[in-house]
């Protein structure tokens, strides 16, 4: 069988794809060993992803590392996520430099562990003339959380004066988000079947293409992805509209 590469259209590649990985612990249980296991195993779907969209020519990938509610979870997983987190990259910042990728982050970093904001901090330095793909990491983040940040941003410097009430648009209200500048996802991958978004770039998906399968993140490849974008490709996408309004008979 061909691959799902061959198929897709280069010519309607989503720029911005974003991704839950879920299905760690599930994949660690079924191996009969502990949820750091399948955070480990985790990482390699993330190379394979992130070289992908970067070998697509997707402009942007939005990972779903850690969320404000994972905090919540027993001490030795969150210790074990970010020794992980550190590890992975100081491992992979050659990798990143080789594939011109850009890192970015969203989330309230300052909740981190300090060495793990130091190796953000060296790992975004070193790749922020890169050219390539932008891979943005969502860490101790949440879509409530950033809408909530934005708000109070906005109300202050309504107050102050620095902007019109008036003025207030949904355009507006964008730049007080956490990346301003980069699109909207147009299609939203999330792994193990779990039928949600789970807090994840509630502003940002009002109108993204949902892909939901049914494998579990430590097993996804680039295949897989294909198979997304290719999936996608075959939707009509109306934001709100008829398909007869997007596809007039003349």
């Amino acid at each position: 069988m061909a691959s799902y590469k061959e198929l897709i259209d280069q010519n309607r590649l989503p720029r911005h794809i974003a991704v839950i990985m879920d299905g760690n612990g599930r994949w660690a249980k079924r191996k009969g060993a502990m949820r750091i296991f399948g955070h480990k195993n985790a990482v390699q779907a993330v190379r394979e992803v992130t070289e992908a969209c970067g070998e697509l020519g997707v402009k942007y990938l939005t990972l779903y590392a850690f969320s404000t509610e994972n905090w919540g979870r027993p001490k030795d997983e969150v210790e074990g996520l970010m020794e992980l987190l550190v590890s992975t990259l100081k491992q992979e910042i050659d990798r990143l430099m080789e594939n011109q990728v850009r890192l970015i982050t969203v989330g309230e970093l300052s909740d981190l562990p300090k060495e793990c904001q130091e190796n953000l901090k060296w790992a975004i330095e070193q790749t922020r003339n890169n050219t390539g793909l932008t891979l943005n990491i969502a860490l101790s983040y949440s879509g409530r959380w950033e809408i909530i940040q934005a708000v109070k941003s906005l109300v202050r410097d309504v107050q102050s004066g620095k902007i019109d009430e008036k003025d207030i648009s949904d355009r507006l209200f964008e730049n007080y988000l956490q990346a301003p500048g980069i699109p909207d996802p147009e299609l939203l991958i999330r792994t193990s079947g779990e039928m949600r978004v789970s807090n994840f770039l509630l502003w940002q998906i009002a109108y993204t293409e949902l892909y939901i399968t049914p494998t579990l993140w430590p097993d996804f490849r680039k295949e897989h992805l294909y198979e997304a974008v290719w999936s996608y490709q075959q939707r009509e996408r109306r934001f709100g509209k008829t398909s007869e309004q997007l596809n007039p008979v003349s």
